[in-house]
């Protein structure tokens, strides 16, 4: 009798406090996970602004180095610009509320604030810029004779607050 004894009580199963245990590790870990799952998929969303505004860069780079020596930038005028009004509903992409460009050829890129899943965290003014550059100075084809005609070298990437600079891809920092 007594072997069956225990061996009935080896086939119990878990006691309340293992179960307890494990319910608390697994709490633990989804309080730790669950925030960092969400800010990834803010920052993969982010990846899709800077996208749009690489879209611009080789449209820029090919501009001003084939631009002739007397012309100048126009804002808004290198042809990879989309929704310049920001009008809701009408950008060009999901993420994407609108994409504008000086005439010194920086790429300024508002984000669809609503559609990153961060409302909170973004407003409506905020925005990426990606600057181009020759030997670590901004470009100035606005005045004849300056950067006409010159490679870009880099381009420099940032975001208008810091909470948009948070979820700005590696690439961007």
């Amino acid at each position: 009798m007594n072997v069956r004894k225990i061996a009935r009580r080896a086939q119990a199963g878990f006691t309340l406090i293992e179960l307890m245990i494990v319910v608390a590790i697994i709490g633990i870990l989804a309080a730790v996970a669950l925030p960092a799952y969400q800010q990834y998929t803010v920052k993969a969303r982010m990846s899709e602004v800077v996208l749009a505004a690489s879209a611009c860069r080789t449209t820029i780079s090919e501009g001003v180095q084939s631009m002739n020596p007397t012309g100048t930038g126009t804002a808004n005028g290198w042809g990879c610009e989309a929704n310049t009004a920001a009008t809701a509903g009408s950008g060009p992409t999901k993420m994407v509320l609108s994409i504008t460009t000086s005439a010194d050829g920086v790429v300024t890129v508002r984000p669809d604030s609503s559609a990153l899943g961060q409302p909170t965290a973004f407003v409506a003014a905020d925005f990426v810029t990606l600057t181009p550059m020759i030997a670590g100075a901004a470009i100035n084809v606005t005045t004849a004779s300056t950067d006409q005609g010159k490679a870009i070298q880099e381009w420099k990437c940032a975001g208008s607050t810091a909470a948009i600079q948070k979820y700005l891809p590696g690439s961007c920092k």
